[in-house]
């Protein structure tokens, strides 16, 4: 399949498009540490980013009670939306991106680990409330790695899997879309390390969001590889 036979592309928020990495793991820090519970390394922390926040709380503290979690989880957004009061800035060639993949029609929508309230606040920041075809976050469907989002973008785009690109950071991205049977790329400057996503065999491996028109435009006679 040449990539310009690709029509819905779907990407994950914080870590592809946001450079929000830094803040999540200073605000699941502080919540730690609100809670008496100790600080897991920002390693550990990273290795949970894409999950939905109460499967990624239960990953890093297995013990937590049921009632603790609801309140470490408020801890964890109190702080996180203080430090969004200014929102996190997305990533270098999204904007510029985004417009170009509208403008040659291809269906564009939003696969994330965030809860709704937190999607709608960013995408309000960046006047985006109507910009993708459809938005799915994790408190409204099953979280990453399940494919349910996925298959809910898919049927709502009227879009095959094999027509389909799932653009992340995390290896809860890649699985999530080998789960729904479609393809990835995977980004190198977001929460796991290039050497982890490249188990799940993305179809392209980036370094700049810019990457992704490129290769999505590149010329049916050139190597398909990426």
């Amino acid at each position: 399949m040449h990539p310009s036979d690709y029509k819905l592309l779907i990407f994950d928020w914080d870590g592809t498009l946001a450079d929000s990495i830094g803040r999540i793991v200073e605000a699941m820090h502080v919540a730690a540490l609100r809670s008496n519970l100790p600080q897991r390394d920002d390693f550990a922390v990273k290795g949970i980013i894409g999950l939905g926040l109460p499967e990624a709380i239960r990953t890093l503290y297995p013990e937590i009670s049921d009632a603790e979690l609801v309140v470490f989880r408020q801890r964890y957004a109190d702080h996180y939306v203080a430090l969004e009061a200014e929102p996190s800035p997305l990533f270098a060639g999204v904007v510029e991106s985004l417009e170009a993949f509208r403008a040659e029609g291809y269906h564009l929508a939003v696969a994330t680990g965030k809860a709704r309230r937190g999607l709608d606040r960013v995408l309000k920041s960046h006047g985006w409330e109507g910009y993708f075809d459809i938005t799915r976050a994790a408190d409204e469907t099953a979280s990453k790695p399940h494919p349910l989002m996925l298959e809910q973008i898919l049927a709502h785009c009227e879009v095959r899997p094999e027509q389909a690109l799932m653009v992340g950071d995390s290896s809860f991205d890649l699985l999530m879309a080998r789960n729904a049977g479609m393809d990835s790329v995977a980004v190198s400057y977001g929460a796991q390390s290039m050497e982890a996503l490249r188990a799940f065999e993305p179809r392209l491996a980036i370094d700049h969001f810019s990457e992704l028109h490129a290769w999505l435009n590149k010329p049916a006679n050139q190597d398909l590889l990426g």
